[in-house]
């Protein structure tokens, strides 16, 4: 693999020839999406030309396990617990919930506080948990107690393959393929979207086990859909939710206001991929195109830039770069202060779904491969290459320090913790293609090719 730091040319003159929606987002799917086994892959774990001081070492603790780390100032509070060596505390407190450490042990006594406040306690608990290297990616303002939380939450819910999860099919709301969903206000609303031109807004919080009729309302004051084409992605920010369609839009909708509809940007081309920010609103569409607007302004499109030769499938953003992925199998990163592109790195395979979180970006590609790479100093560099165990493309990707879910074209839902290399936890068989996953709080919501959103929800 090969990457470069030279900006590549921004080639605006071309002239997009007028298709149907339709007819072109059919052949997008028989091209980008089509159904394909793959077979004799090789193995990935690692690029190999990683600098070897990039791999990691066991945790190495600067605190003296041999001894309690109570001082005099201790005294006072001294019990016979708190004369136990330091090693000893810790294998006790791994038998407590992670959240009652934290909120509770801290109120004891100074030697528990300040227990409780160093990272190696919970590297070490972690370290203990999943006997592998995490994470994946290293950073210096890591927070390992949230970490700690997340890891032990996937692995207790997803322990026993889902069953502890209530399992709702949400099937009313639409008549087509669903490609997009998200989850909103932590859990309690869901968002899809779907060939069948509508984006559905769906209430989670009155779920009951059995329950056959679920709230849903179409969104959009238009007739007969939200769109006049297939609605391909969705991004919220706040009480802000932008629908892509392949009818060249994007629309705008206040679900604080019960989900009407404030505004409606006009492209050029479908909209493929979207990303919303408090600033900006990033749009990657077919016709090759990045383009960053202000939906709050009369005339919203800032800047629109063709930096791929083919169409952008996928991309992510935050205050200093926007990252996409083309068809063209580039990743390009823009620099949003300078106003130019930064890197361009040529891939084997192409990006189809990312989930970023500086300085992590864990993207999906078309053979079934997960990428990590980190960004550091206004780079991207790739550090593993992970085969999880798809056989066709992967279609969407959620990654947070504790957890990882992938989709794909293979009919599965797989269920992961982010380590090095991912411990699959559960795989989820459909009958349908699954085209995308949110996860918010205690619930995770897939998109599937058979008409309807998957809901798994895990209580307290």
């Amino acid at each position: 693999m090969a990457s470069s730091q030279q900006t590549g040319s921004d080639n605006d003159s071309d002239v997009e020839t007028l298709e149907d929606p339709d007819e072109q987002a059919l052949d997008y799917v028989s091209r980008v999406l089509g159904a394909q086994t793959l077979t004799d892959r090789p193995h990935h774990s690692m690029p190999s030309n990683l600098p070897l001081e990039t791999r990691h070492e066991p945790p190495q603790s600067g605190v003296n396990l041999k001894k309690s780390p109570m001082l005099g100032d201790d005294a006072e509070e001294c019990s016979l617990l708190l004369l136990l060596p330091l090693e000893l505390l810790q294998e006790i407190l791994s038998h407590l919930d992670p959240r009652f450490i934290l909120s509770i042990l801290p109120r004891v006594c100074k030697t528990f506080r300040n227990i409780v406040a160093e990272a190696v306690t919970w590297r070490t608990r972690v370290q203990k948990r999943i006997r592998t290297t995490y994470p994946v990616v290293e950073q210096e303002d890591f927070d390992w107690p949230s970490a700690c939380m997340e890891l032990e939450e996937q692995l207790s819910h997803w322990s026993d393959s889902g069953k502890k999860a209530e399992r709702f099919t949400l099937s009313d709301g639409h008549y087509a393929a669903v490609d997009a969903v998200l989850l909103l206000e932590g859990g309690s609303l869901c968002v899809s979207g779907s060939r069948d031109r509508n984006v559905c807004l769906w209430d989670l919080r009155d779920l009951e086990p059995g329950q056959e009729k679920f709230k849903v309302q179409v969104l959009g004051s238009e007739k007969p859909g939200t769109h006049k084409g297939w609605a391909w992605c969705l991004a919220s920010c706040g009480n802000l939710l932008a629908s892509g369609s392949w009818d060249s839009t994007v629309k705008i909708f206040d679900v604080g206001a019960e989900g009407q509809q404030t505004g409606q940007i006009r492209g050029q081309a479908a909209v493929l991929c979207l990303a919303f920010l408090p600033d900006i609103l990033v749009a990657g569409s077919y016709d090759k195109r990045v383009s960053v607007y202000d939906p709050r302004a009369s005339s919203p499109l800032i800047r629109s830039r063709k930096i791929h030769s083919s169409p952008v499938l996928s991309l992510v953003a935050d205050d200093r770069h926007i990252v996409s992925g083309g068809e063209d199998r580039t990743l390009v990163v823009f620099d949003r202060r300078t106003n130019s592109v930064l890197q361009r790195i040529q891939l084997d395979n192409y990006l189809f779904c990312m989930s970023y979180e500086a300085p992590q970006l864990w993207a999906g590609d078309n053979q079934g491969l997960i990428h990590v790479y980190r960004s550091h100093g206004g780079t991207f560099q790739e550090l593993r290459c992970f085969d999880v165990g798809h056989s066709s493309q992967v279609t969407g990707v959620f990654h947070s320090a504790g957890t990882l879910y992938t989709t794909s074209t293979d009919k599965t839902m797989k269920v992961h913790i982010p380590t090095d290399p991912p411990r699959t936890l559960h795989t989820d068989m459909h009958s349908s293609v699954v085209n995308g996953v949110s996860v918010a709080g205690r619930t995770v919501a897939a998109a599937s090719g058979g008409q309807a959103v998957e809901i798994w929800r895990f209580n307290e």
